[in-house]
């Protein structure tokens, strides 16, 4: 019997003057929608390198990792099956935004103008946006 275990991915949380950083996704699932930007950690690789190589691909903005933010880890929270999230809260360091890689568009959107979220990315923002208005975070 194989032993199965979920996918790892990571996502980043990037906020700049009250607006977070979204890409629109090129691909299935979720082809047209937007999410945080972020992906699949390669084999070998640290969850922290994963996520400013994902938003840097995706994106074109180098960034560095501020603090952990949380773990996302529902069996149904991808349809292409079981992935757990390690999300990260990151700064801008450089770049010019510009949609890369898996994404067909990357902009930043006030956090009342959010579109349409893929996987359980509205829920992500949600908490990361609760945690400011109780003074637990100070991102934006």
């Amino acid at each position: 019997m194989k032993h199965k275990t979920p996918a790892l991915t990571v996502d980043g949380i990037l906020f700049n003057d009250h607006s977070i950083l979204l890409v629109q996704r090129k691909h299935a699932p979720f082809q047209g929608a937007w999410a945080l930007p972020g992906g699949f950690v390669e084999y070998g690789e640290k969850t922290e390198d994963a996520v400013v190589r994902e938003v840097f691909e995706e994106t074109n903005v180098k960034t560095k990792i501020h603090s952990l933010f949380g773990v996302y880890s529902d069996p149904c929270r991808d349809p292409r099956g079981h992935t757990v999230t390690v999300v990260y809260l990151i700064d801008r360091v450089d770049g010019d935004l510009r949609a890369g890689d898996d994404a067909s568009s990357a902009k930043f959107f006030k956090m009342n103008e959010l579109p349409a979220l893929a996987f359980d990315h509205a829920e992500i923002i949600k908490d990361a946006f609760q945690r400011i208005q109780h003074g637990v975070l100070s991102k934006m």
